[in-house]
């Protein structure tokens, strides 16, 4: 079979490997599109956050197809559409364990979730990033019409929030650089999609003066970070999900107090998949069209190129077709 492997610091190959066994407590998955996502470029790069090793499959952002399954697995059969968690105890799919950038991998069943009928393949491998944003919203508690959603940024997870956000009715304002991602968020139903810049004005207008009621970061820029305390209006709820670890901006803290702000993290899904997967199907959610890239496993590696030109697209993947 093959595979997208990691041998060492920025060595990146399409391996020819041997098709895994499975115990008879796993399953083996056809993988049918995977996502790159910039952490694994950060694998490739070795600056992954937790402990690993080359070499290494990547591949976290996935969708598939249920090929075999062991003797003592319940609820799973040949066939099935499915996807799957990433973050299993101390372990991260893809990361610190082999992931799903090959034609054949190797799961536990406890990790999968079946794909709903509405949900395409592609749409399928956006769940993990998507689910990111959606866990963010929950955090943020009774997203609804009666809201302005600020979300700053728009990368794969902050369009996540953006869908998500005008899904549950909420009027969302996305503030982003990048005029194609804008068009991207305008897409996925934001009401508005302006320039760092342009939002104050358009805010003002929007909320009537009050500033948004909700604040989702999705940028990581401690700049960008310290700007959500001044969006936000009275009694906000204000969501970090960007990640920043070390770096700094001064912020105006009294605004905490003085706009009485609920502020909280979120970092990563848990517990939120089946709900994130009910959510896409029943809103009809077409994550798809974040997908600028598609390209075939044998030319795995010139994915990983196309992921580090954000000027031209927002989501690469690596699309597979083979059966045992």
């Amino acid at each position: 079979m093959k595979a997208l492997r990691f041998v060492a610091e920025n060595r990146a190959e399409v391996a020819d490997l041997d098709i895994p066994a499975i115990a008879a407590d796993e399953v083996l998955i056809a993988a049918r599109s995977v996502g790159v996502c910039h952490s694994d470029i950060e694998l490739l790069e070795g600056r992954y956050i937790i402990p690993f090793e080359y070499p290494i499959i990547p591949g976290h952002e996935w969708s598939g197809e249920v090929a075999k399954v062991g003797t003592d697995v319940d609820g799973f059969e040949v066939g099935d559409r499915v996807v799957g968690e990433c973050v299993i105890g101390e372990d991260h799919f893809g990361f610190s364990i082999s992931g799903a950038a090959a034609e054949f991998f190797v799961v536990k069943p406890a990790w999968l979730h079946k794909l709903p009928d509405e949900v395409s393949f592609t749409s399928g491998a956006l769940v993990e990033p998507f689910s990111c944003g959606y866990y963010g919203l929950m955090r943020a508690g009774n997203v609804n019409a009666s809201d302005v959603l600020v979300v700053l940024g728009a990368g794969p997870i902050g369009l996540g929030v953006v869908a998500g956000g005008a899904a549950m009715g909420a009027t969302t304002i996305v503030v982003e650089p990048s005029e194609s991602r804008r068009e991207a968020a305008l897409s996925l139903g934001a009401a508005h999609a302006v320039t760092p810049d342009e939002v104050e004005d358009l805010l003002h207008r929007e909320s009537n003066g009050r500033g948004a009621d909700v604040v989702v970061e999705a940028t990581g820029r401690p700049e960008v970070m310290a700007s959500a305390l001044e969006l936000a209006g009275h009694r906000a709820r204000v969501v970090y999900i960007g990640i920043d670890v070390g770096r700094s901006a001064p912020a105006k803290l009294g605004l905490i107090q003085s706009k009485e702000l609920d502020i909280r993290g979120a970092i990563g899904s848990p517990g939120v998949w089946p709900a994130t997967l009910r959510f896409i199907a029943k809103s009809g959610l077409d994550l798809g069209r974040l997908v600028t890239r598609e390209i075939a496993a044998a030319d795995a590696v010139t994915a990983l190129d196309e992921a580090q030109k954000p000027a031209e697209n927002i989501k690469v993947h690596i699309t597979f077709d083979a059966t045992l």
